[in-house]
């Protein structure tokens, strides 16, 4: 092969070379920006498919008999939307979207019981007693737009439960219990935010 052929070709073989490397280092940031588009969008705590720059988070209403806790269980609710994201939480009349819930259904069942040892009439005898409830509870929810009251999105019948000890103090029954009816505001809470920041 003549010389002058030969270093043409090795020339032209080198500029491709460059070339491609040029355009990887290039490409690059690019492609890794694609593939980790997912989280960026989720890194800025707002809702994905939706503008949204503020949302209201009124009282959870509640038909319950059961009544008390609905300042407790909206405030749990608030507190995650607030703790996680760049939203604002503001008042109906101001908000881009309104969360809407109520609880329909609450309800206690003994779980476990203790037997325990007394006198009735001069007699000994054994009874039960229960040592651990289930509360279960049900929530209708509802994502409102804020402009034209259009639902964006509504789940019915939601359902969480908890247990919790109980004893032969009243006021530590309530104290358990509540901490029951806490934990499942907050398992609901990160429901409801899923729902609303993360569902497109």
């Amino acid at each position: 092969m003549p010389m002058n052929l030969f270093r043409a070709l090795r020339l032209r073989f080198s500029l491709k070379m460059s070339g491609a490397v040029l355009l990887f280092f290039l490409a690059g940031p690019c492609l890794l920006s694609f593939s980790s588009c997912g989280y960026h969008l989720r890194s800025t705590a707002r809702p994905i498919g939706m503008d949204i720059h503020s949302i209201a988070i009124p009282l959870i209403r509640s038909t319950s008999s059961q009544l008390g806790f609905e300042g407790a269980f909206t405030k749990v609710i608030r507190e995650e939307f607030f703790s996680h994201s760049k939203v604002p939480i503001v008042s109906r009349s101001e908000a881009d979207a309104v969360l809407v819930g109520k609880v329909v259904h609450v309800e206690t069942e003994a779980l476990s019981y203790r037997l325990e040892q007394g006198v009735v009439q001069d007699q000994n005898t054994s009874y039960e007693v229960t040592d651990t409830r289930r509360i279960r509870i049900t929530l209708d929810a509802t994502l409102i737009a804020g402009d034209t009251g259009k639902t964006i999105w509504k789940e019915s019948e939601m359902e969480e439960k908890e247990t919790f000890s109980v004893g032969t103090d009243p006021l530590s029954n309530n104290y358990n219990q509540m901490k029951a009816i806490i934990e499942i505001a907050r398992r609901f809470a990160e429901r409801l935010y899923s729902k609303t920041m993360e569902r497109f």
